[in-house]
């Protein structure tokens, strides 16, 4: 039985590897692939959200009506019991499983987008979406958005792994998941779009914006398909009364960003405080559980008996909204609201941040109206409206996004006559809260990490580079029982200043430096001593090989030690290399290459769309201006590429390190346009020439026919002669790049560059 189950998992592993070389083989035009893949996340994502709603609501049914009637007997006490029970669950999965469920979700979405290509793995979709539900059915104060956002955004990126798409598809998939996600979840296709954009991507781009918009209505069709077409607020038509009333919701708009900035710093105050708790970190929700039923005792409760600070709390948004509630009531909601949110996620437990904004919100803004009903009772509209539109200014002071803020409003109410108040509010509170902090309360989570975000998603490159990539992984050690006379002899042959103590096993059982025996010798011989006497074998500072290069650097840096110790993962004491200062610098390289090469291959995907192109073929004269310049620190023209160099009969590829010297002769591709500025950049005019055949260097296209060895094989298993170079491939009216893993086809027409001799032997390698 157990044999017949390998062969079927070996048949389906090897259909799956022939159907993605087979994918990968056609020639998809683009924008097939990017509505394809869009809208398959959208359809995932929608009918994710469906799935985590159910969770949730089969969870909250579960726990207060079926266990709750159970438990009437010690009422009240089962609000108590019932949160620490949901964080004695969530705690192991989330600590065993994905970690990064953890929190409110969209700060590891970000960061994915942002260091790692927009890979995420594909159990945190899982992980999050059960913890979450769990979290919210019993009573934790979080909301739906940061877990639908991070369960779609880990479908999409899945989606991009599989099929091996490049990493700015793969990112776009992301964005795709979190707009499917918030759409499906809130019935708001606009606002999820632009929470893609605004927050995941943090950016507007147009190039993007197609995609998420598919997956933001398809997510959203399948969502009504199985849940309706409910507003999650039914509110009046509040109208503005006076256009001085717009002064009292600019005063609306101040207090919402000072108050939201607040929330946004004690939140992250609060996860410290249960840091510095000496317990095991799966049981720290269920702590905060247990403060949360301690507070929902002392709190205002629902006709169901249940705290109206448990939950996602929309139940309690609308009695305000319709300006039912006593100013006193929303400001003292407002306070345990925020309580209970600090209790829950700063312990660790899962959800999102939406609705308790959307929450203390309403509350603070029902207040506010409250007062200005009766201080204006000329000018001023109903309480009702100022919680609306406190919900917008509290999200948006909170989230740095406006945008999302207002639209999100709109189709989760239904309502747009108070337009210009919203607009006003939302962007004043939005700038407030930029100059209190420049952080949001998603990109203060990766600030507290190291990570920083600009607005142009230009983030410092050592921040995309993980130890193992440059670690050293042939290093020396020293045992505990080797002689403080031989490591004496040690130091003095290897002039090192220090090294990590290793057991008979690999294991790393502490480290010794140089001043560690110069302390020694002060205090008496060395001889009968051992390193054991004086190594370090406790609070040991070491890194791990997927962590973050930065990390490890801040480590070195706050304890001021010129080495780590990385050992094999979290949890083991295997040593498997050693991180040095001089790391840094290889490190550092390390990043510039990889972001070098992005840059590289966005302009090559650029040229490949190019349609009035060519190539041109120029010298660099004796009194050109570029003679011992880097091609880095040429300024050439957009849509304009250096495809080879030849020095003397040497071809070679050029980079944005080579050299440039008298007599190279440049192969350019460029559009028709740019060529009198590539003449100026480069050579005077009579030195330009198109490339119509030089003596001895020329390019050919070749076809392939049917029956060629080559057809079915990746250009890196075919021998090309050293001094040529494949140009391009078209394959009927798409022209391809390649690389390396490009799989030829029949009848591609293979552009190849190079010696003529060379020519001749790549089209018998090509035809053959």
């Amino acid at each position: 039985m157990n044999k017949m189950f390998q062969n079927i998992q070996k048949n389906l592993k090897s259909n799956y590897e022939k159907l993605v070389i087979d994918l990968k083989s056609r020639s998809f035009p683009e924008s097939a692939l990017i509505i394809g893949t869009s809208l398959i996340v959208g359809i995932g994502a929608g009918l994710g959200a469906v799935v985590f709603k159910t969770l949730v609501d089969s969870a909250q049914k579960f726990t207060f009506e079926d266990v709750g009637s159970w438990l009437n007997m010690i009422a009240p006490w089962h609000l108590v019991i019932i949160p620490m029970i949901g964080g004695l669950i969530t705690g192991p999965i989330i600590y065993r499983f994905a970690r990064e469920a953890k929190g409110h979700g969209v700060p590891e979405v970000m960061e994915a987008v942002a260091l790692r290509g927009g890979k995420i793995r594909p159990q945190v979709g899982l992980v999050k979406a059960v913890a979450s539900a769990i979290c919210i059915g019993t009573g934790g104060s979080v909301g739906s958005e940061g877990p639908i956002a991070q369960i779609g955004s880990a479908l999409g990126s899945s989606i991009g792994q599989v099929f091996k798409l490049s990493e700015e598809r793969t990112k776009t998939l992301v964005a795709c998941g979190a707009a499917g996600g918030i759409a499906a979840i809130f019935n708001a296709p606009i606002a999820g779009a632009i929470f893609a954009m605004e927050v995941i991507l943090n950016r507007i781009n147009t190039v993007y914006f197609g995609a998420v918009v598919i997956s933001a209505v398809a997510a959203d069709a399948v969502a009504h398909m199985f849940i309706g077409n409910n507003r999650a607020f039914l509110i009046p038509q509040y109208k503005m009364e006076s256009p001085w009333e717009l002064l009292l919701y600019a005063l609306l708009a101040i207090i919402a960003a000072f108050t939201s900035v607040g929330f946004s710093r004690i939140l992250y105050w609060s996860e410290d405080l249960f840091e510095k708790i000496n317990m095991s970190e799966w049981l720290k929700p269920a702590l905060g559980g247990l403060l949360l039923g301690l507070l929902g005792l002392v709190s205002y409760k629902t006709t169901m008996g249940i705290p109206r600070v448990f939950g996602v709390g929309y139940e309690t948004i609308t009695p305000a909204l319709f300006g039912e509630m006593a100013a006193h009531v929303t400001l003292l909601l407002f306070l345990l609201k925020l309580l209970a949110t600090l209790f829950t996620l700063g312990s660790g437990n899962s959800g999102g941040i939406f609705a308790p904004s959307l929450f203390m919100g309403s509350m603070l803004g029902a207040s506010f109206g409250k007062w200005t009903s009766a201080v204006f009772p000329n000018i001023a509209a109903g309480s009702g409206a100022y919680a609306l539109v406190g919900m917008a200014a509290f999200f948006s002071g909170a989230t740095h996004a406006p945008m999302t803020a207002i639209l999100i409003l709109f189709e989760m109410t239904n309502n747009y006559q108070l337009i210009l108040p919203l607009m006003l509010t939302t962007v004043l509170s939005t700038f407030i809260s930029r100059i209190l902090s420049k952080d949001s309360i998603y990109t203060l989570k990766l600030t507290r990490r190291g990570i920083q975000l600009s607005d142009t998603v230009d983030i410092d490159v050592m921040q995309g580079v993980n130890v193992e990539e440059v670690m050293t992984r042939d290093f020396d050690f020293v045992t505990l029982d080797m002689s403080l006379k031989d490591l004496d002899d040690l130091f003095v042959k290897n002039h090192k200043h220090g090294y990590p103590v290793v057991s008979a096993e690999q294991n790393l059982v502490g480290v010794v430096t140089v001043t560690d025996l110069d302390q020694a010798r002060q205090t008496g011989a060395l001889k009968g001593k051992i390193v054991a006497d004086i190594a370090t074998t406790q609070g040991l500072m070491v890194t791990y090989p997927d962590e973050p290069m930065w990390k490890a650097l801040y480590r070195m840096g706050a304890h001021n030690i010129g080495r780590l110790p990385v050992l094999e993962k979290e949890g083991s004491r295997k040593i498997i290399g050693v991180v040095r200062r001089h790391d840094i610098i290889k490190a550092y390289d390390h990043a510039i290459t990889k972001k070098a090469r992005m840059q590289h291959r966005v302009e090559t995907l650029k040229l490949g769309k190019l349609d009035d192109a060519g190539f041109i073929n120029l010298n660099i004269p004796a009194n050109s201006r570029v003679i011992g310049k880097r091609v880095s620190e040429i300024k050439l023209p957009g849509h304009c590429v250096i495809v080879s160099l030849r020095r003397g009969r040497r071809l070679q590829v050029v980079d944005g390190y080579t050299i440039l010297k008298k007599g190279d002769r440049l192969t350019i591709f460029a559009e028709e346009a740019c060529v009198e500025n590539v003449e100026k950049s480069l050579v005077e005019p009579s030195d330009l020439q198109q490339y119509t055949g030089q003596p001895n260097a020329r390019h050919q296209i070749i076809t392939i026919p049917a029956g060629a060895v080559s057809v079915g094989k990746m250009i890196k298993d075919l021998n090309f002669p050293y001094d040529s170079i494949l140009v391009s491939i078209h394959r009927g009216n798409d022209i391809i790049i390649p690389h390396g893993d490009t799989i030829l086809q029949t009848e591609d027409e293979v552009e190849i560059f190079g010696m003529e001799d060379d020519l001749i032997t790549a089209e018998k390698i090509i035809t053959g």
